[in-house]
């Protein structure tokens, strides 16, 4: 494929069911059945690409408050205001509580923000990332519209394989490759990416993983759109591993304006809520916009109800 470039649509004409003009402006309205009753909206200043990728629908637009904005089959993937807060979160929960993560793995995360946060402990434990993601279109858009996000893609530690992620680690059941963290990033458990949300994708997360190894995966919902549905999933990964833990973080892109992690590891010893390791407070400021050892601590604190719903008797 040739170089990426902006499309020069032109908003007015631009045809799109998220899009829409309101008075003088036009507007993204993110609607899911997954959340049905409510909307987020962000204003477009313009549409950068739009394009219907062997996957999915695949939209790419520059906001008014909320730079370039990375969009998959109508749900905000990313925006580079607030990015930051998942990237960081989903990769240092793991990467933090692992005592040596040598070896890692990332399921989607096309947009290449989890790399990036990995690349920041190559001093410090990590020596290779693998990521694997099923649309290369994704990564290309990436590379030219969220460039701080794809910019260590060609990294030499790291190894992008295009394909399908739950086959690859269906692959991997008749192979001898482990790795000490796997980092599920992957879209809404809609289409393909249903099957990240099933007891048989704990499955083969648990036969990738090296002893003591951790997963972490985005959990779609938060605790005020549907908690029920978080407790199933709980349930689900707690069929195969037997430390399971909910954590959230803030993201205003997010509908509801936040987003829930679900961390899982055989290593009953593993406290998971409190960092394993953790750098100086100088370190942390260097690194980190949204992560530190505090942040990683009480984000696995709930509100009484979501907490007695989700870790509780009920």
């Amino acid at each position: 494929m040739g170089k990426i470039e902006a499309q020069n649509i032109d908003l007015a004409s631009f045809k799109h069911s998220s899009v829409y003009k309101l008075d003088d402006q036009y507007w993204f309205q993110e609607k899911s059945d997954s959340f049905a009753g409510q909307a987020f909206g962000l204003e477009v200043k313009e549409i950068l690409y739009h394009v219907n990728s062997e996957y999915q629908d695949i939209l790419v637009f520059k906001s008014a408050t909320f730079g370039n904005v990375l969009v998959l089959n109508g749900i905000i993937q990313c925006t580079e205001r607030d990015e930051f807060a998942y990237q960081e979160m989903i990769t240092n929960l793991p990467i933090m509580s692992h005592k040596k993560p040598r070896k890692v793995l990332v399921i989607g995360g096309g947009d290449c923000g989890v790399v990036r946060e990995l690349i920041k402990h190559l001093d410090d434990g990590v020596e290779s990332i693998t990521m694997v993601e099923i649309d290369d279109m994704v990564i290309q858009l990436s590379a030219k519209f969220l460039p701080n996000m794809a910019k260590f893609r060609n990294h030499p530690n790291v190894k992008i394989v295009i394909d399908d992620g739950f086959k690859y680690l269906k692959h991997l059941e008749n192979q001898n490759e482990k790795y000490d963290v796997i980092i599920t990033d992957s879209s809404d458990p809609e289409g393909p990416a249903e099957e990240f949300f099933q007891v048989t994708y704990f499955k083969l997360l648990a036969n990738a993983l090296n002893d003591k190894g951790i997963v972490i995966m985005q959990s779609s919902e938060n605790i005020w759109l549907n908690i029920d549905y978080l407790k199933d999933l709980l349930s689900k990964a707690k069929q195969v591993f037997s430390n399971v833990r909910y954590a959230q973080c803030y993201m205003p892109s997010y509908t509801s304006g936040q987003l829930g992690f679900i961390m899982a590891t055989s290593d009953a010893s593993n406290p998971l809520c409190s960092a394993t390791r953790s750098f100086s407070p100088e370190k942390e400021a260097e690194l980190f916009k949204y992560y530190s050892k505090e942040v990683h601590k009480s984000s696995f604190i709930l509100p009484a109800w979501a907490d007695r719903t989700l870790n509780g008797s009920q």
